[in-house]
């Protein structure tokens, strides 16, 4: 039986790594670097309290679950951002069902995430209160 696609009501964007930079301090030296592959509509839920703890979260709010139609954009190295917020995918949690046509996974926040964040947009500049109309 196949996922409705009135479940994915959210938009994920998935990462994946760059191939590996040879630097003079060697192989992705300053760590591995992700890009956009493709945005997806999914299923997001959190993972609460115990539940969340024993899949690693550090907090209750750590863990998400996701499901997504089948594609090969997506791995088990692949990051998502959700919300802001990007995610690691727990690789033991990856299952893609090619006869549901779904991929289902746990995926853990990242905290010390060396993505640069979007650039914050300039304040508009206040009207000049000395002239008149």
């Amino acid at each position: 039986m196949g996922y409705s696609s009135g479940f994915l009501r959210h938009i994920i964007k998935v990462q994946n790594r760059k191939a590996a930079v040879q630097s003079k301090f060697g192989i992705d030296s300053n760590g591995p670097e992700y890009e956009d592959i493709v945005c997806l509509h999914a299923n997001v839920g959190w993972k609460k309290g115990l539940g969340g703890l024993h899949e690693g979260a550090l907090d209750v709010y750590g863990v998400v679950e996701v499901r997504v139609r089948w594609t090969n954009q997506l791995n088990e190295r692949s990051r998502i951002v959700y919300e802001g917020r990007t995610y690691q995918i727990i690789p033991e949690t990856f299952h893609p069902d090619r006869q549901d046509n779904t991929i289902q996974f746990l995926a853990q926040v990242i905290i010390n995430d060396k993505t640069p964040a979007p650039p914050t947009p300039a304040p508009e500049p206040e009207p000049d209160s000395t002239t008149t109309h």
